[in-house]
């Protein structure tokens, strides 16, 4: 008989109120959101607020313009984390159902797009008020990790993106049908806590890594190496957890038990690999040429 680990019994919802007739609740998952978002503003202000980390301690946003900038990062996590979603994973549905494309309130939210929003939010934001790009890409990466932290962490609480089966000691019997579906596994179905090693990894060791060579290497001297870090970072623990987590019941078919989004001869990635392998890409280069600069 393999071992599990019990599924701890937490609700996904912290509490929730009854206003004329409407029920309120606050999840845990909107918790991570919040939280995420505060702690990350937090570290950014501390960071420009501190001359001494930039070069000529000259910082390249004020702290106002941090405050102004999260509206943006915001609504860009929100947008592109739905476009990314229904374009990435469920084209398909949404194209026969697009009513439901802006319906966040229905779940299904992704990182890679999620991303891709606040760059062009980003973007858009240095244009207009003309400040170094890189120095803000900068800035914009060191406030990411606490949410993906507790994002992830949000994710194991509600169940969800849980791992692919396994019989290593640790693995979780996560509760519902579609958890314990694993083919020719009898009784309970253990799976990989992929959510966990997400948190470590994206969340806890990225952000202690940011963390460290920004106040102990200088790195906000060198425009574009935090960015390059963080991008390369995430995406290689991205692609490192994707051998464990359970792929989207889109990509899984008779022929393709594995769920990988691209292949030949049965090797091939996943769509959160093919994902990230840009985002390794580009966090190398932007690394590389942070250290030419003088």
């Amino acid at each position: 008989m393999r071992a599990t680990i019990p599924f701890p019994d937490i609700s996904p919802e912290i509490f929730s109120i009854s206003v004329f007739g409407f029920e309120l609740a606050l999840r845990w998952y909107a918790l991570a959101y919040i939280v995420g978002i505060v702690l990350g503003w937090r570290l950014v202000v501390r960071a420009v607020k501190q001359p001494d980390l930039w070069r000529n301690e000259q910082p390249a946003m004020t702290a106002a313009q941090i405050e102004d900038l999260l509206t943006w990062v915001i609504l860009g996590v929100i947008l592109g984390g739905r476009l990314g979603y229904v374009f990435f994973y469920q084209p398909g549905y949404y194209l026969q159902n697009p009513s439901e494309i802006l319906a966040v309130w229905q779940g299904g939210m992704a990182f890679h797009g999620g991303l891709l929003g606040v760059v062009v939010a980003g973007f858009i934001y240095t244009w207009r008020h003309r400040i170094a790009r890189l120095s803000a890409a900068d800035i914009m990466a060191l406030g990411v990790p606490p949410g993906l932290l507790l994002g992830r962490l949000a994710n194991f609480i509600n169940a969800e993106l849980w791992g692919r089966p396994t019989d290593m000691p640790w693995g979780v019997a996560f509760p519902g049908a579609a958890a314990q579906n694993c083919p020719g596994i009898e009784g309970i179905c253990a799976r990989h806590p992929s959510q966990l090693y997400e948190a470590g990894l994206e969340g806890l060791i990225l952000g202690a890594l940011l963390i460290w060579i920004v106040w102990r290497q200088d790195a906000l001297k060198t425009p574009g190496r935090v960015a390059g870090v963080f991008f390369a970072g995430y995406g290689v623990s991205r692609f490192l957890v994707e051998f464990f987590r359970q792929p989207d019941a889109q990509f899984i078919s008779a022929g393709n038990p594995l769920g990988l989004a691209w292949q030949i001869d049965g090797w091939g990635l996943t769509m959160g690999q093919c994902l990230s392998v840009p985002m390794i890409i580009l966090g190398l280069w932007l690394a590389a040429q942070a250290k030419r600069r003088p």
